[in-house]
């Protein structure tokens, strides 16, 4: 039914994506790697990965297959075309998908997938680099629990904290509810910091004080320092809204209700405007309420 794990392929490498090859090198997998700019993979081809010339070759010289890109579109590219991933699948080897995608478009391209022999998993993660260099990324998967098992210890190289969901489509479904609430969370401590600015509160003692309280998570542990020293970008505004209106979408076909995640997305949209709106979300939506509170 599979292939023995030998090689493990990874398309687009990104910042996340580049960190997560470098983990499974680390952890002593064959990685071969392919990315629309080669530049971008060069520190990796350094340190001994080895490199494809398209999708195709890359799905059809490795076991296991992993591609993080950024949106639809992109996987669709990826996938399909002459020189595409589904050309090059042979029977027995499992794809991951680590894209944040729509999920009736995943459910579809699984079905794709299992027309060549092959087996597809929609294996979204949770964290950002910071996360997984400290070794806590969280990865979810949804397919063929065989196939979910028979890759699952290459996905704890990844990161320690891997749940299986259920059939295909399920853990993208999961991811669009997690990032919802984190774009929520993120906004409501923006929105929240720059209201007590306004009342003359010091907001390097503002996040100091919620990074020791209740509300710190992850996410906010590394986000919140953010708004003292603007020193990365974990997501910027157009990234990150991709997410809201994948629930957006999912709510309107669904006939169900996410007021806060509407909310969410009309300040991501005013942050759009903000001179800092190639930053990290966070703070291109806090300048936006600074903003409008005439403190700026």
């Amino acid at each position: 039914m599979f292939n023995d794990i030998q090689r493990v392929g990874f398309a687009g490498l990104g910042a996340m994506g580049a960190g997560i090859a470098r983990r499974l090198m680390d952890a002593g997998y064959e990685v071969v790697g392919w990315n629309r700019t080669k530049e971008k993979a060069q520190p990796l081809l350094d340190a001994g990965m080895g490199w494809a010339q398209t999708p195709r070759e890359l799905a059809a010289s490795v076991d296991v297959l992993f591609t993080m890109v950024t949106n639809t579109a992109a996987i669709e590219a990826t996938a399909g075309g002459a020189d595409g991933v589904l050309f090059g699948l042979r029977e027995g080897t499992v794809w991951a998908d680590i894209s944040t995608i729509a999920p009736d478009a995943s459910v579809a391209l699984a079905e794709r997938v299992r027309a060549t022999g092959a087996w597809f998993l929609d294996c979204p993660v949770s964290g950002s680099p910071a996360t997984l260099a400290a070794g806590q990324m969280s990865v979810m998967a949804a397919g063929e629990r065989a196939a979910f098992e028979h890759i699952e210890e290459v996905l704890r190289a990844i990161g320690p904290r891997v749940t299986y969901i259920g059939p295909n489509g399920q853990a993208i479904l999961t991811k669009v509810a997690i990032n919802l609430a984190l774009v929520v969370a993120v906004t409501a401590l923006a929105e929240g910091v720059a209201l007590v600015e306004k009342a003359g509160v010091d907001r390097t003692a503002v996040v100091d004080a919620v990074l020791k309280s209740v509300i710190a998570s992850p996410v906010i542990g590394y986000r919140a320092p953010l708004l003292v020293e603007d020193a990365d970008v974990f997501a910027d505004v157009q990234l990150q809204q991709k997410d809201l209106v994948l629930a957006q979408d999912l709510a309107r076909r669904l006939g169900a209700a996410v007021p806060t995640c509407a909310a969410a997305s009309e300040m991501l949209n005013a942050a759009r405007s903000s001179e800092r709106a190639d930053r990290d979300f966070i703070v291109s939506v806090h300048d936006a309420y600074v903003r409008m509170a005439g403190m700026a």
